[in-house]
């Protein structure tokens, strides 16, 4: 099932991307019974599991059941060794970069991607060395958000290294940003070069992609992907969708083994919904529609099954206020094989 999930992403492009970007993330799955591996989680208040996910753009390559007494990025370096191993075996020529927060700025992470040549764009967690670094672009922000009223920032792209919990230097880039009344400080590492993206650019229309439609800036990263580029997606919209939509949340079982198969079914019922959404919804009014909305007027229908020896015959309400659209998704189904 976790190569499937790879094998549908690879199937969905007619010839390799010229790069792809993979965006890490995990949540909260609040537990309220005595399930196998319930653990009370500080930063979210409450027992839950702590889920990993895996997207490329819309694309589910990965949900992984974790108890919440890991760290945020537990079992990640071994899912992309699977999944890049997986990719790379179709695509030998396709660029790949991860993306994540914080959580996952981890020395063996980012050491695997440097080893197996790997982009990455990960935020860095704050502290008083880095915090010093930015202290002149800090002053200017401050000075500018006095004059002005309104928020304003800088940065500065500079190399950095832990005392102790990484293995070499890096790059790093820090926004100083400064808000009415409030600093603002921000940090990524990352293992792209200045021709990639200057400081600005890689912050704001790469990294803060993971919440918005993403945008490539610079010549490999122009700010409109060109023909053979993979266009990324939030991740973080994209679990809410599993979870709030699917219910990826219905852990209930009382093993993890049982609540892991429970995330299949609801990561699999994710990845029919946006192959429909691809595929069929395309020139109809839910084109851009959430799995709830498609679920809602498209699924949850009223109509008559009948079964012949050759034939399995469908049908709907004449009054049907999307039998039109319904219409045009069959017929753009038809076109792919």
């Amino acid at each position: 099932m976790d190569r499937l999930l790879v094998d549908l992403f690879l199937e969905s492009y007619r010839k390799p991307p010229r790069k792809i970007w993979l965006d890490l993330d995990a949540t909260d799955d609040p537990l309220h019974g005595q399930q196998e591996g319930r653990f009370f989680h500080g930063y979210y208040r409450c027992y839950c599991y702590l889920p990993l996910y895996i997207f490329s753009g819309e694309h589910l390559l990965c949900a992984r059941l974790r108890t919440a007494d890991k760290d945020a990025s537990s079992g990640s370096v071994d899912e992309l060794q699977r999944i890049v191993g997986q990719i790379r075996a179709r695509w030998p020529k396709t660029r790949i970069i991860i993306r994540a927060d914080s959580g996952f700025c981890r020395d063996a992470i980012m050491a695997w991607c440097e080893t197996n040549d790997v982009g990455y764009v990960l935020g860095l967690a704050r502290n008083k060395r880095l915090q010093q670094a930015l202290g002149k672009e800090m002053e200017e922000a401050r000075l500018a958000c006095e004059r002005t009223g309104e928020a304003a920032r800088c940065f500065r792209d500079f190399r950095y290294r832990t005392r102790k919990s990484w293995s070499c230097e890096r790059r790093v880039i820090g926004k100083a940003e400064y808000l009415p009344g409030k600093a603002n400080p921000r940090f990524v590492v990352t293992s792209l070069s200045t021709r990639d993206a200057d400081a600005q650019h890689l912050y704001e229309d790469l990294y803060c992609a993971r919440g918005e439609m993403e945008k490539f800036i610079g010549n490999e990263f122009s700010r409109k992907p060109r023909r053979g580029e993979a266009q990324g997606c939030a991740e973080q919209n994209r679990i809410k969708e599993q979870q709030l939509g699917l219910f990826a949340d219905r852990t209930s079982s009382a093993t993890l083994r049982a609540n892991q198969l429970r995330l299949y079914f609801s990561s699999f019922a994710y990845v029919l919904l946006h192959g429909l959404r691809r595929l069929g919804l395309t020139g109809t009014a839910f084109a851009k529609a959430q799995s709830t909305t498609i679920r809602l007027k498209l699924l949850k229908i009223g109509a008559r099954l009948h079964l012949t020896v050759r034939k399995v015959w469908l049908s709907f309400s004449e009054a049907s206020p999307y039998a039109s659209d319904i219409a045009q998704i069959l017929a753009n189904l038809k076109q792919h094989p």
